[in-house]
């Protein structure tokens, strides 16, 4: 069966000619070696600089126990990426001892290398550093002061948030290690401190592979424990804002377990190969080439979507590519979407050959550490609380050090410019793309390694017609709705044609009245206000609503939250510009339970979460008709405040005073603050919405707006030329249209028709979603603003979606609620929860429970919403409230 292109299957590799100008350029046979990619300099393109191993074995065949390598060496060879060279390095200094099965990680232009094994035995747990700067190479020697890891082999190490050196399990001499060690470069005197990490923690083992995401997310996957028995299990280490660290289980089910096998992040996509069973038997089969995608959570092969172990050969027995990754203790490492392997052992043979596989940038929802786009550089400024490289020395004695001849301490300036390397990897991504279109000696077929958010790639693809096209995934991500039992909280996957409720869409309308505006004095906002309101709301697990509905804000801490992130708004254009990804939130209608769900399942905008390599946008109506409006707001004007490149919110027709002052948002804050905090607040906060953007443009190919385009609207420029601050009543006919209009009821009804909403107000057609993204060159309109049983619903064959994220809309609709996830590669995946069931304990043991619902209750009796489409519908007056 082909391989289905939605499932983003494994990449394919395939040998890769490489040069050198003497046999002892060449590295030549290799394994249980490190191979690790090094950031460009001014001078210089990306390099891969293979270090140590061991060049021949001893005890015959690799599946015999006892093998023994020999051979080991301490020779550095680097590869150049765009002139496909090998050369053999001699840098100055002490160089670090002969060894094998050693650790090594990238930092700038410089590589770390800790531990192995060697003719001697054990090596030391010192650090040697192999700095590359201005391209003269130099060994240097880093004593790490007090107790550290201690001597081990068969361990892994890595580089977490360009800041902390990481390392975990391993083997020495006497068992299996499961402990984990960081050295902060940023705090002097360098120590290594032994974690102890909350979580899920992972067994001991030693032969694993683990590899640092670009966001921060150290991944360790598989391995040998200390019975012999491989491994298929993978954890994600994270760091907290708190200063904690915590394992977490990787979903998915991974094709084979394995060991001595090689793995490398690009983007979202942890590529593993090779690696070995019981007794050192190679993997075969399409097992040998696996991939955990870390954004979707889940295990993939050449196939595709992996549901199940597959260590026998399988069809894949007679493939030529397969056979080629038939090896272990081999070495890999990535630079933009390419990824490299050298070398490794197949039954008795060392291996010297050198592969190449492309994973292409549609499917990186993580820039890349090697030519990263501007998202990715970010995590090393303080916005995202992670601070850059120290600038102190390390030296052997913990002193500032200076230049010796022995090479036995740190010179002044070496990790200075090993932070500056890091912090300069974006800036030279460019840099590196034009020097890759200028080699002569690359094909042009194989240039692609820029990510698609580099400005050059991203100003050649402008111009190109081969551009990936908005693409809708035929699958959606749904949590199963059973919440007790085994099945508690699985995430499946379900085609589109399965959702029979698509069609039935709610259909609310309008009541317009005006109101004037409160003018308030500009303050200060005081620092911290927004980090107090995340830690305490931004709780996905474990939120619950509060026994006693008392806010937790005042008067005056709402008013500097909603200055503070005025000033952000009014920075911004009214038609905001995004780069996928991006994960977009339909209505969410003070619903926040449901928002800290969605959060909870599909991922949260911390630097815990994913807020470091996909964008948030929030297509607006947030209060109203919920019973924690407050939070709601709050919650996403801090997040916004917090990251005010990464969280984007618009404007919906609830953020008006006319509106929600009957909704519920305002009697929310009158009884949750007081009366007179409760109208100051509410007066502030319809005064901030007046400043929200009103659209966004994500990758010039897919507008997002709250209602629709209504009559009149027909060129982006007409809402970009909407000035703010803007109330309703001065927005004229564009932003009625922008904030209220409706797609007519299906593909065949065309033109504009009146809309039940209320008097002077349409649904659109078709024909005018065809029209407008083809006059504008768009692609696709992702609209909220009606409530839709699944949560998200198709119109004019796909050119509309409407999203709406809300579950259960007022306790009557039991619908469910839905998020759009862009991909880089701008496939919409869309990902839903549904209804939570009524509560278990009856309303006498529950009184807080009781007391919501029947606030809720009571709102919605007043104003009671309209029924889902294709369900029988009472006779409501047109101007009655039940139509808004």
């Amino acid at each position: 069966m082909a391989s289905n292109p939605w499932l983003f299957p494994a990449p394919t590799y395939r040998t890769l000619d490489t040069n050198w100008d003497t046999d002892e350029d060449a590295p030549g046979p290799r394994c249980a070696h490190t191979l690790t990619a090094v950031a460009p300099t001014k001078t210089h393109g990306p390099r891969l600089i293979l270090f140590g191993g061991a060049t021949a074995i001893e005890g015959g065949s690799s599946s015999a126990p006892g093998i023994r390598l020999a051979g080991v060496t301490n020779s550095v060879h680097s590869y150049d990426v765009l002139t496909g060279k090998w050369t053999r390095i001699r840098p100055a200094g002490e160089p670090p001892s002969p060894r094998a099965a050693h650790a090594a990680a990238a930092v700038g232009t410089m590589v770390v290398f800790q531990g192995g094994i060697g003719p001697a035995g054990h090596s030391t747990d010192d650090i040697y550093v192999l700095d590359m700067t201005n391209d003269r190479f130099k060994w240097h020697r880093v004593v790490v002061q007090g107790q550290g890891p201690g001597p081990r082999y068969g361990h892994v190490m890595d580089l977490v948030a360009q800041r902390y050196l990481v390392t975990v399990s391993g083997y020495d001499g006497k068992r299996v290690l499961s402990d984990a060690w960081v050295l902060d470069t940023a705090q002097k005197p360098y120590v290594w401190q032994r974690l102890n990490p909350e979580g899920d923690q992972p067994s001991a083992r030693t032969y694993a592979t683990a590899s640092a995401r670009s966001d921060g997310m150290f991944l360790l996957c598989g391995g040998r424990d200390s019975s012999g028995a491989p491994l298929a299990d993978a954890y994600g280490l994270l760091l907290h804002r708190n200063g904690q660290w915590e394992w977490t289980l990787a979903p998915g089910v991974s094709p084979s377990p394995r060991y001595q096998h090689a793995a490398v992040f690009v983007g979202a996509r942890l590529h593993v190969t090779g690696g070995a069973l019981r007794g050192g038997r190679a993997i075969e089969g399409e097992a040998a080439i696996a991939v955990l995608d870390t954004a979707a959570g889940v295990w993939l092969d050449r196939n595709g979507l992996v549901t199940s172990s597959r260590t026998s050969k399988g069809r894949g027995e007679h493939d030529a590519s397969l056979e080629l990754m038939r090896r272990c203790r081999h070495a890999s490492a990535s630079v933009g979407v390419r990824i490299y392997i050298h070398g490794g052992l197949r039954g008795d043979i060392v291996l010297d050959d050198f592969l190449l596989a492309e994973n292409s940038p549609s499917l990186s929802d993580v820039s890349s550490p090697m030519l990263t786009s501007e998202r990715a550089s970010n995590l090393s400024t303080p916005r995202f609380g992670q601070p850059t490289l120290s600038t102190h020395v390390m030296t052997s004695d913990g002193g500032l050090g200076s230049p010796q001849s022995g090479g036995q301490s740190m010179d002044k300036n070496s990790f200075e410019k090993l932070r500056e390397a890091s912090a300069a990897e974006a800036e030279a991504a460019t840099a590196v793309w034009q020097a890759a279109q200028a080699a002569s000696a690359i094909p042009a077929e194989e240039t692609s390694v820029s990510d698609d958010n580099s400005p050059v790639a991203e100003t050649a693809s402008d111009a190109s017609d081969n551009e990936a096209d908005v693409r809708l995934h035929p699958r959606a991500v749904v949590v199963a709705k059973e919440t007790v039992g085994n099945l508690a909280g699985m995430v499946r996957q379900l085609s589109l044609d399965q959702f029979e409720n698509e069609s039935r869409r709610m259909i609310p309308s309008n009541n317009d009245l005006s109101y004037p505006t409160k003018k308030f004095a500009r303050q200060r906002s005081p620092q911290g206000l927004h980090k107090k309101i995340i830690s305490t709301l931004l709780r996905p697990r474990n939120w619950k609503a509060p026994a006693n509905r008392r806010f937790f804000l005042d008067s005056y801490e709402v008013g500097e939250l909603c200055y503070a992130a005025e000033q952000i708004f009014m920075q911004e254009p009214t038609v905001l510009q995004l780069k996928a990804p991006v994960k977009v939130f339909g209505d969410l209608h003070g619903q926040f339970g449901d928002l800290m769900r969605l959060f909870d399942e599909y991922g949260f905008p911390s630097t815990a979460g994913d807020i470091t390599y996909i964008d948030y946008l929030f297509l607006g109506d947030y209060v109203d008709r919920g019973q924690h409006s407050l939070e709601t707001i709050t919650l996403l004007l801090a997040l916004k405040i917090e990251y005010p490149e990464n969280v984007h919110l618009i404007r919906g027709n609830h953020e008006a005073a006319d509106i929600n002052a009957l909704f519920g948002f305002r009697l929310e804050c009158i009884e949750r603050m007081g009366e007179n905090d409760g109208i100051w607040a509410w007066t502030r906060f319809n005064q901030l919405f007046n400043c929200l953007p009103l659209a966004a443009l994500i990758e010039k190919k897919i507008i997002c707006m709250h209602g629709g385009i209504g009559r009149s609207i027909n060129s982006v420029e007409q809402i970009e030329k909407l000035e703010r601050p803007i109330t309703m009543d001065a927005g004229s006919i564009i932003l009625m249209d922008l904030l209220w209009s409706d797609p007519t009821e299906n593909d065949s009804v065309e033109g504009l028709r009146p809309n039940a909403r209320g008097p002077g107000l349409v649904t659109f057609g078709p024909d005018r979603v065809t029209d407008f993204c083809k006059k504008n060159k768009l692609q696709l309109i992702i609209r909220a603003h009606e409530c839709v049983m699944d949560g998200f619903e198709r119109f004019a064959q796909g050119q509309l979606i409407t999203l709406f994220s809300a579950t259960n809309y007022c306790g009557t609709a039991n619908n469910a609620g839905a998020i759009l996830v862009i991909g880089r590669g701008l496939v919409i995946v869309p990902k839903l929860i549904h209804p939570l069931p009524p509560p278990m304990q009856s309303p006498e043991t529950s009184p807080e429970r009781v007391a919501d619902d029947s606030w809720m209750q009571e709102l919605n009796i007043q104003r009671p919403p309209t029924p889902t489409r294709g369900r029988p519908q009472p006779d409501h007056d047109r101007s009655s409230l039940a139509y808004i």
